[in-house]
């Protein structure tokens, strides 16, 4: 498991159906020792801070081996890396073998799963389509947020030592399934209100539907 991209940007005015809508999806990529900050990486922002960034959104990673799908998915789209508004563009980590609770290393620095991405129309704005936000959560290629839990520094060819976390915690494909499919399995909603790890709001969602 390794980083093959770091990605960064900042907020920029992008035209959508007429108006104008202030986001920082548009990530590119950077070369040499990136500095990993609490709340995001150096060189990097977020535009609307009530639904982007904070300390349980601070880094947004997307697994390498989704991109295949989405240029068969997308035809004659440029899908650089950073394309779907990563920070780490990853090889080896997929959501069906991630935790939330999983613990990151990656040079310096340490980090936590803390969720899946349910991503806003932002998506759509980035690709110019209405119907790619509907698109991504059929894929069940979500890609993943973390927390920081120790600031440092990381370039690309970092190699990802993952380390499990304790108990039986929800993984970040089961969130995605919860909230799309398997609205009902009381053994999933359960699972998931007893992981810690997992950010109080989505804890809360779920304790509702029980």
């Amino acid at each position: 498991m390794n980083v093959l991209s770091i990605n960064v940007g900042t907020p920029r005015e992008v035209e959508w159906r007429s108006d104008l809508v202030e986001t920082a999806i548009y990530k590119a990529p950077v070369s040499g020792p990136v500095t990993v900050r609490r709340l995001n990486l150096d060189g990097d922002r977020q535009a609307d801070l009530s639904v982007h960034g904070g300390p349980e959104k601070a880094v947004y990673v997307y697994p390498s081996e989704h991109y295949d799908y989405w240029r068969e998915e997308l035809p004659g789209v440029p899908l650089p890396w950073g394309a779907f508004g990563e920070n780490l563009t990853t090889e080896g980590l997929l959501e069906p073998t991630v935790r939330i609770g999983d613990a990151l290393r990656i040079g310096t620095s340490e980090f936590v799963v803390t969720q899946p991405r349910m991503p806003c129309y932002k998506l759509n704005v980035r690709f110019q389509k209405p119907d790619m936000v509907k698109r991504f959560l059929r894929a069940g290629r979500s890609g993943f947020y973390l927390s920081v839990s120790k600031e440092g520094r990381l370039q690309v060819g970092d190699r990802i030592e993952l380390v499990p976390a304790g108990g039986n915690p929800i993984g970040v494909s089961d969130v995605v399934t919860l909230y799309t499919a398997r609205r009902d399995d009381q053994e999933l909603l359960q699972r998931a209100i007893d992981t810690p790890a997992l950010p109080e709001s989505w804890r809360d969602y779920f304790q509702r539907r029980r």
